[in-house]
């Protein structure tokens, strides 16, 4: 008996080593370029990273799809509508986009909702548009007034669909009463209908006393990141489930961003799984927002770099950066105030102007090919 026990407590130890979450630095806005949009939500990246998928507002009227191309990875350069996937006439919701690495494109959308329940909607991206659309066809739906698919995302190679069902009957606040997670395997182009094993892989992640939605996964599928809100409160959590093959059973959630203030939602993981995009309503308005993953063993401080120097510091006008890994690469230099707000966000300068920085101490954090460095930077 005592072997035996010794031998499961190795074993249940093994299990929480393997079962390691990723973590995710300071918050950076995200800038779209000639937006003229005042809300941007459910953000999706597309699996080559050059574009970037939104919709504006949710209040199920006008509410229109929109991308965006890559500039660097806080700022994407606005391209309008995305033709072909929205009805112009209100009242419509065409929303939620994701792609797979085939273009197979889909969202969620209210057109002729309840007259059918089949909500999902899906086509080809060309670059610019959207075309062959058509709806989603299996059994992914509850055909049960009341009930719509909230959100879906498909997966990287497109063979799978992560849905969530929501319930909505005069809930307080216009928040679901019920909504919860499933995933939908590829039959055709046309038809995804939900895994035998779907609840047994979701069963930590569906907590009957939270609303869970807007799923995504890395390009793995060992990871996924989504929304949950606790029933009875208004207080957003964007979490992570992890495995170790894609036929195990997520874990339980880990909480990445909470905040009482704002209400916080819709993760979307680049396929690096560096980057980590979200909305987040501050006063208003819905934007976008970027945090970069924290490798283990991947934060350096810079004092006890023999490599990475910046100087002056303190600093008055003006900091250099020098013995950059390779100037060549991408990196990224931010600052941080004393709460943690991102008052200067650089993208490839070794020379860092200070000069409209209050005196005070800082945070100056240096990314380049998947590395973090901190120092603190004092500003006279």
């Amino acid at each position: 008996m005592r072997n035996f026990l010794l031998c499961l407590l190795l074993s249940f130890s093994a299990i929480l080593r393997a079962q390691t979450y990723p973590q995710f630095g300071r918050e950076i806005p995200v800038t779209i370029t000639g937006d003229t949009v005042p809300d941007a939500m459910e953000p999706f990246i597309s699996f080559d990273g050059k574009y970037m998928f939104f919709n504006s507002l949710n209040n199920g009227t006008t509410t229109t799809l929109y991308y965006a191309i890559y500039t660097n990875d806080s700022t994407f350069s606005f391209q309008g509508r995305l033709n072909g996937a929205n009805l112009i006439n209100p009242p419509h919701l065409d929303a939620v986009a994701s792609m797979d690495t085939g273009n197979r494109f889909v969202w969620v959308t209210t057109r002729n909702y309840p007259s059918t329940y089949h909500n999902v909607m899906r086509g080809k991206f060309t670059g610019n548009s959207v075309i062959d659309t058509g709806r989603m066809l299996g059994n992914i739906y509850i055909n049960i007034p009341g009930w719509i698919v909230m959100d879906c995302m498909l997966n990287y190679s497109g063979n799978r669909l992560y849905c969530a069902n929501a319930y909505f009957n005069g809930c307080a606040g216009g928040v679901p009463c019920i909504s919860q997670l499933n995933v939908a395997s590829m039959v055709n182009d046309s038809t995804y209908n939900v895994m035998p094993t779907s609840a047994a892989q979701l069963a930590k992640v569906d907590d009957t006393g939270y609303d869970v939605y807007a799923p995504n996964t890395s390009f793995d599928d060992l990871e996924l990141y989504y929304t949950r809100l606790k029933h009875g409160t208004f207080q957003t959590e964007v979490c992570v489930s992890v495995r170790n093959t894609i036929t195990d059973t997520f874990s339980l959630p880990s909480v990445i961003y909470t905040d009482p203030l704002y209400v916080i939602e819709a993760p979307t993981i680049s396929t690096d799984k560096m980057r980590l995009y979200y909305h987040k309503k501050q006063g208003s308005n819905f934007k976008l927002y970027l945090r970069y993953r924290i490798h283990p063993g991947g934060v350096n401080d810079i004092a006890n770099s023999n490599d990475i120097h910046i100087y002056p510091n303190p600093a008055t006008n003006q900091i250099h950066i020098d013995n950059l890994q390779n100037q060549n690469e991408d990196f990224f230099v931010d600052i941080y105030d004393a709460v943690g707000r991102c008052v200067m966000h650089i993208h490839r300068q070794v020379n860092v102007n200070t000069s409209l920085l209050a005196k005070g101490v800082y945070t100056l954090v240096i990314r380049q090919k998947g590395m973090v460095f901190e120092k603190k930077l004092i500003i006279l």
